[in-house]
């Protein structure tokens, strides 16, 4: 029997969802997108274009509702790689998108670089635990043009073989992107079949469609892109100052969301995915949350609600550098977000806040994923699980080091065994130097990246590629 978290009832589920169809058909959302608004106008929804402010009558909400897949999978590069979704399984999406990173050679909290993203890339592709992959350059590459675009949606594909999310708000670069995409994974038909890359939306808190993401997604219908729509509101802040009000807020930004998506391009992929915080009631500043991980447990629970796939988010912290503060402010709100049992979960890696990135807590947070992963396993009750005949065998006063089952069950999941930090006696931990699990994480990154990188494209789509950046540029 696997161990389960539950914040919500059934019956505050139900609620939820009537008091969200409320709210969005009275007070709406504000649609940023004059395409957007077209778009929902003609599906039902009341748009006032002067105000942009749209409100969803509630049997477009649950039409929407209907038209959303419940099962899809996740491709990548890899023709090995599928994940499926709300099919019982779970994986990590590395958290992204700050500025900031903390130097693996010095410790030194300082801007990213373009060698920092590649370092990222690679090292979340050695971790097999790392499903969906978030390496954009982000603010680091300052310049987007669509000679810049083709190459790093290129070099991203070299770097990384499972599937990416990603996320930008320029319309006219999205036919270089889907170009390279349609290079890297062997044509239109095969990117729509194999879903290797999906797109995030993140809605700006409270009730706000954001309108350059939108009318880029737009640019991409007819591709089967999925989407992934995280709002990120904070709790007495950009959202109401309780739990329930900022669960409220959240699903209708959500559902508002999926309405837009549905209306645009039905049967469209569709993740449920909230990243819910609050914000330091001492200073105003965002809060990591770690002791608030239930608001993440709630979405997870509001998505399973309406039988969707669903991004959780955890590993959340307020620490800029890996320590004792990164390690149990994460440990405690990823067991917490674990338990609830979402399809991905997001943050592995991010310190300060989520405006920053360690390398050496990535591995550090994996290895909390993977205990996390152990607690939700929870304990198997199969028939030969119970071993009556080796205790009869043994008897009083035994010991079952030597038993076939014992070995048998220590090479299975009845148990746990670390990968990270010191499980030696005092004398052998002494010997091997008295490293710290920071500063063996850190070994452990050196050691994949002094790994020969090898090449991952072939080389009829490498000169296509050449070929298609050569023509952006000019």
């Amino acid at each position: 029997m696997t161990a389960t978290l539950q914040v919500l009832s059934a019956d505050d589920r139900a609620e939820l969802h009537e008091r969200s169809l409320r709210v969005l058909s009275t007070v709406g959302m504000r649609v940023d997108t004059a395409a957007g608004r077209r778009i929902l106008k003609d599906a039902g929804a009341r748009v006032d274009d002067a105000t942009r402010m749209t409100r969803f009558p509630p049997a477009l909400v649950e039409r929407s509702l209907e038209l959303a897949p419940r099962r899809f999978s996740l491709g990548g590069r890899d023709p090995e790689f599928e994940f499926p979704l709300n099919a019982g399984q779970a994986t990590l999406l590395n958290g992204g998108g700050g500025e900031h990173v903390v130097d693996r050679r010095t410790g030194e909290v300082r801007l990213g670089t373009t060698d920092d993203w590649v370092e990222i890339a690679r090292l979340i592709d050695a971790l097999p635990e790392i499903g969906v992959g978030w390496v954009t350059t982000g603010e680091w590459y300052r310049e987007h043009t669509p000679a810049t675009v083709v190459r790093e949606a290129a070099d991203l594909a070299r770097l990384f073989s499972r599937h990416q999310n990603t996320s930008f708000d320029e319309p006219a670069m999205v036919p270089w992107w889907l170009e390279t995409l349609a290079i890297v994974h062997g044509g239109r038909d095969a990117v729509a079949r194999r879903h290797p890359v999906s797109f995030l939306f993140t809605p700006v808190s409270p009730l706000i469609v954001e309108g350059d993401a939108v009318d880029t997604w737009l640019a991409m219908r007819g591709w089967d892109i999925p989407v992934m729509v995280m709002p990120m509101p904070l709790m007495g802040a950009t959202a109401p100052g309780s739990r329930l009000g900022t669960i409220l807020s959240t699903n209708c930004e959500l559902l508002g969301m999926l309405c837009l998506v549905q209306a645009a391009e039905p049967g469209t992929p569709f993740v449920y995915a909230p990243i819910i915080a609050s914000v330091d009631p001492r200073s105003g500043r965002y809060a990591g949350g770690a002791a608030l991980t239930s608001l993440s447990c709630a979405g997870t629970e509001m998505a399973r609600h309406y039988d969707l796939p669903v991004c959780s988010h955890a590993f959340s912290c307020d620490a800029w550098v890996p320590g004792a503060q990164a390690a149990y402010e994460k440990a405690f709100g990823m067991l917490l977000a674990g338990l609830s049992w979402p399809d991905i979960l997001v943050g592995p890696g991010v310190l300060g806040g989520g405006l920053s990135f360690g390398l050496e807590q990535l591995v550090i947070d994996v290895e909390i994923w993977r205990m996390c992963r152990a607690a939700h396993d929870g304990i198997a009750t199969g028939a030969d699980r119970w071993l009556e005949d080796v205790l009869e065998s043994v008897g009083p006063g035994g010991q079952f080091v030597g038993e076939t089952s014992t070995r048998s069950g220590m090479r299975s999941d009845e148990w746990f065994v670390p990968r990270l930090g010191t499980q030696d006696a005092r004398a052998a931990w002494e010997a091997a130097g008295r490293l710290d699990v920071v500063a063996e994480a850190r070994q452990k990154v050196a050691d994949i990246l002094a790994a020969p990188d090898e090449p991952r494209l072939d080389d009829d789509v490498e000169r296509e590629l050449a070929a298609l950046e050569a023509r952006a540029a000019g």
